[in-house]
């Protein structure tokens, strides 16, 4: 695929993530994907996965522990089959109450049409104070 398909196959999944449907990205995923995020103690939610069904409980926890109350992809970078976005969010812990923010950057790597490999980078020291 070129890249600016690549770009628009990762752009839909934004898309729908803002609507609350996962659909469209969960459809584009790799049978075993894998989902690299950091792992913060103590914060449910973080660390990696593999495989569309433990990408969906991922999402499923994150909902579950934080409410996302900003989130907006700004720019998109591709590559070849890599695919960076660059964003910022904002959200607040359930469990604390307390509001945390980050920009961020997400690397898609995509092979034939489907995201087999997905890394985040975010703020964790700003996430993890939040769950404190």
């Amino acid at each position: 695929m070129s890249e600016q398909e690549n770009i628009r196959l990762v752009q839909q999944t934004y898309e729908g993530y803002r609507k609350g449907d996962l659909r469209p990205l969960l459809s584009l995923l790799a049978d075993e994907v894998e989902w690299v995020s950091p792992e913060l103690e103590g914060v449910s939610g973080t660390g990696g996965c593999c495989g569309c069904e433990d990408v969906s409980k991922y999402f499923s926890t994150i909902n579950e522990h934080a409410e996302i109350r900003h989130f907006e992809p700004s720019e998109f970078i591709a590559q070849g089959e890599k695919v960076v976005v660059l964003g910022h969010s904002a959200a607040t812990a359930r469990a604390t109450g307390k509001k945390y923010e980050s920009d961020w950057a997400h690397v898609f790597t995509l092979k034939d049409g489907k995201i087999v490999r997905f890394q985040q980078y975010f703020d964790t020291a700003a996430t993890a104070a939040a769950f404190r």
